[in-house]
């Protein structure tokens, strides 16, 4: 990120107001002050490496730090990461893979304890359709699948699919199952509920002139009809609004689902985004998404299968700070155990934040082939909290833990418990806390602004509405800050036209991010991964 970021000290009150709201900040400082506090600190992404790029530097290579190779793959996220697979199994072994941290991954990481590993970010990857024939290749090589349908569609191992039960949400103090708050609810609102259903199955069914549907993953693969793109012009609360929609549990629902995988308000999500979540992993009208494959350790077990097949094309704590595009290839330079090397390539894969091309592609500003500044993207915080044991019902008929515990009345996305898929149902755990900071303007800076004692203070506060015990049981927090998390698929972008003038390769280098599809999926990375190593493979 490339910002500067200073600390700011509120009191307890204030920091819980500004995130958790003033009912529940009022509520927790009326009681005594907890004595309990685990240990913990700030982990993870490196983040000072922005003054080095504001300050738009040269940098001199030594003649003897320079390596020459056919291709550059700047970035060991999962775009990265999969166009360094795909070149792999071509056959192709003349490259490298520069990544900033000290492990690959990205939002994809994850972190090893005990009783098992946990996800630092994306925690789950739906089962793809057969026409994703790469993806599933994929998982065939990591031995996941079972074998085909009738229909050829891919059946996974029982043991990788999600274990039920897996959503509750906790509302006045109670636990009730799934995601949709049915407790209480009018007689409105359940018609409500059945017509957007009936407006989700329509868009299912909806295939344009040529056939292909209006919303698939990956989006690629998708209808550019007028008809489509036209959704993209309102944002998804106001289409709910247009289509006559009321509900406020229904609203509730679907602020939550933009929240979940866009790190937005409904109000702020293109109308595109919103449809694309209900509709994209549905394969027929009336039938359930796609199910979810998921690990302990969420999607780091992706990450590290393909990780381990480049092991020896991987430079891990590569900073890279300057890529020299020429007529007849390119020059990468990076910063690595304090000191200057360089990479003279004939294709660079471009798999960073799309943000930052103008800070690390020498030229990019003054013949830019797109508008970077067009590519927002939101802030997180994650919190990881090991436990000794977990928290006893507070009531015999509460809905038992599940693998996604959601806080109904919480601007936070609730905790995903990683021991839930390992069958680990008594004892210790580690669950992991979702933040998204769309709640407040500036949510960048103001993330960064807190240290690792507020931010826990947060993420207990927050879980303690629903367990009073949690500071007891938690022996350990430990919290990332995710400044640039994901691309904001804001109204407006994903049919703006720099999106897709960004899959263009420009000058030797080709872009491979998520943030090309506007929307922060495995498969989208995965998509745009491969495709870059199928263009610089046609050199």
């Amino acid at each position: 990120m490339l910002f500067e970021y200073s600390v700011v000290t509120l009191t307890r009150r204030e920091l819980l107001k500004t995130f958790l709201g003033a009912p529940l900040a009022l509520a927790a400082c009326e009681r005594s002050a907890p004595r309990a506090f685990p240990e913990g600190e700030i982990v993870g992404a490196n983040w000072q490496l922005g003054h080095v790029l504001r300050e738009g530097r040269t940098f001199e290579v030594a003649a003897d730090k320079w390596q020459r190779v056919r291709v550059a793959i700047v970035g060991a996220g999962v775009a990265g990461l999969a166009a360094a697979w795909q070149l792999k199994r071509k056959g192709m072994n003349d490259f490298v893979v520069l990544e900033l941290e000290k492990e690959a991954g990205g939002t994809s990481r994850s972190g090893e304890g005990s009783p098992v590993g946990y996800p630092w970010g994306a925690h789950y990857l739906p089962v793809p359709f057969r026409e994703n024939t790469e993806l599933i290749e994929l998982l065939d090589e990591m031995s996941l699948a079972e074998g085909r349908s009738g229909e050829g569609d891919l059946i996974i191992k029982e043991q990788y699919l999600c274990r039920e039960p897996e959503e509750r949400v906790f509302f006045k103090g109670r636990w009730y199952p799934g995601l949709y708050l049915h407790v209480g609810e009018s007689e409105a609102d359940k018609r409500e509920l059945a017509a957007f259903e009936e407006k989700m199955n329509a868009w299912v069914n909806w295939r344009d002139s040529r056939g292909r549907r209006a919303f698939v993953v990956p989006a690629a693969l998708g209808s550019d009809d007028a008809e489509v793109a036209e959704l993209d012009r309102i944002s998804f609360g106001e289409w709910l609004r247009r289509e006559g929609f009321t509900s406020e549990r229904l609203f509730w629902y679907c602020d939550y689902a933009c929240r979940d995988d866009y790190g937005l308000k409904l109000e702020e999500t293109s109308a595109w985004a919103g449809l694309f979540y209900f509709c994209s992993r549905v394969r027929k009208s009336g039938e359930e998404s796609q199910p979810f494959i998921t690990f302990p350790e969420g999607n780091g077990r992706f990450v590290r299968h393909m990780a381990e097949r480049v092991r020896e094309n991987l430079r891990p704590s590569h900073a890279v700070v300057s890529i020299v595009p020429g007529d007849g290839g390119a020059e990468v330079i990076c910063l690595a155990d304090g000191e200057l090397r360089g990479f003279r390539c004939d294709k660079v894969i471009f798999a960073s934040p799309v943000f930052t091309a103008p800070f690390v592609i020498r030229g990019f500003s003054e013949d830019r082939p797109f508008d970077a500044s067009a590519f927002h993207s939101n802030s997180w915080f994650v919190a990881n909290l090991h436990m000794k044991d977990r928290p006893r019902p507070r009531f015999a008929r509460d809905f038992p833990l599940a693998w996604d515990n959601v806080l109904y009345e919480s601007p936070s996305l609730g905790y995903v418990n990683a021991t839930h898929q390992k069958g680990i149902d008594y004892g210790p755990a580690v669950w992991t806390y979702y933040y998204p900071m769309c709640h407040e303007a500036d949510g960048r800076t103001k993330l960064f602004n807190y240290d690792w004692r507020e931010l826990a203070e947060v993420a207990l506060t927050d879980i303690g509405r629903a367990h009073p015990e949690i500071r007891e049981l938690t022996t350990r927090i430990d919290i990332m800050r995710w400044g640039h998390a994901m691309i904001s698929p804001r109204t407006g972008f994903i049919w703006g036209g720099e999106r897709q003038k960004a899959t263009q390769p420009y000058r030797n280098i080709h872009f491979a991010h998520t943030d090309l599809s506007g929307i922060a999926l495995f498969e989208e990375a995965f998509f745009h991964g491969l495709r870059a190593a199928a263009e610089v493979s046609r050199m």
